[in-house]
């Protein structure tokens, strides 16, 4: 059984009083384990995709099918759609996204903390010790206390991938992940994507116009006018 699925998804965007269809009808199946590769030239969608499969933005009103795990995305309640997220997916962003009054040890457990909510404390410890055992693991052992202005990029989205990590997700989305880095950082960013997916049985599904990436891929898929060719 697949562990995301896709059929007939729609997604279009209103500027102004003009309607601007981005995805026409995407049909994807990702399996249990499986590294996909999603290409496209800039504005084919690709990324609107990834938003609309980690419950970041919701799909036209139309008919289709949007699951994960068998479980409906597109017509979860707010509720279940915030725990999706927090629980069920780690997102990495080509720009980090980490919160510079924070340090290194805090941008990756304020994941946990918003999966955890009240009952954080319980668990800190726990996520504490994880989150430094993934920092180390990626090199960063010695920049725990460092805040985010005081790091390379490289090491700003190997931080975003720990937090992305933190809460075990099932599915890891990784939107350009490379995109904002120099070639050899940008390959080491991809080994240690890689190497975490094969340590933790991880479903990959990254967005990219790094070759070297997508042909790392168990399969690559490409976006051409809104719908998957």
């Amino acid at each position: 059984m697949a562990l995301i699925q896709t059929v007939n998804l729609k997604k279009t965007y209103s500027l102004g009083n003009v309607d601007v269809p981005v995805l026409r009808g995407v049909n994807l199946s990702v399996n249990p384990g499986e590294f996909v590769a999603i290409l496209g030239a800039s504005g084919s969608g690709k990324s609107t995709l990834l938003h609309l499969l980690g419950g970041l933005d919701v799909p036209d009103p139309t008919d289709f099918t949007l699951t994960f795990d068998a479980r409906p995305i597109g017509k979860m309640k707010a509720s279940e759609l915030d725990r999706y997220r927090r629980s069920d997916v780690g997102f990495v962003f080509q720009f980090y996204h980490l919160l510079p009054e924070l340090n290194v040890l805090q941008n990756v457990t304020i994941a946990a903390m918003t999966r955890w909510g009240w009952a954080f404390g319980a668990h800190r410890s726990e996520v504490e010790q994880r989150a430094t055992d993934l920092l180390k693991s990626f090199g960063l052992g010695e920049r725990l206390r460092h805040r985010p202005v005081e790091l390379s990029g490289g090491e700003r989205q190997r931080v975003a991938i720990a937090r992305a990590l933190i809460n075990q997700p099932r599915l890891i989305l990784a939107d350009e992940p490379t995109g904002n880095l120099d070639r050899k950082t940008g390959a080491g960013i991809i080994d240690i994507l890689l190497e975490r997916r094969k340590i933790e049985g991880r479903t990959l599904i990254v967005v990219t116009h790094d070759p070297e990436l997508a042909a790392k891929a168990d399969r690559t898929v490409r976006i051409v006018s809104g719908v998957i060719e």
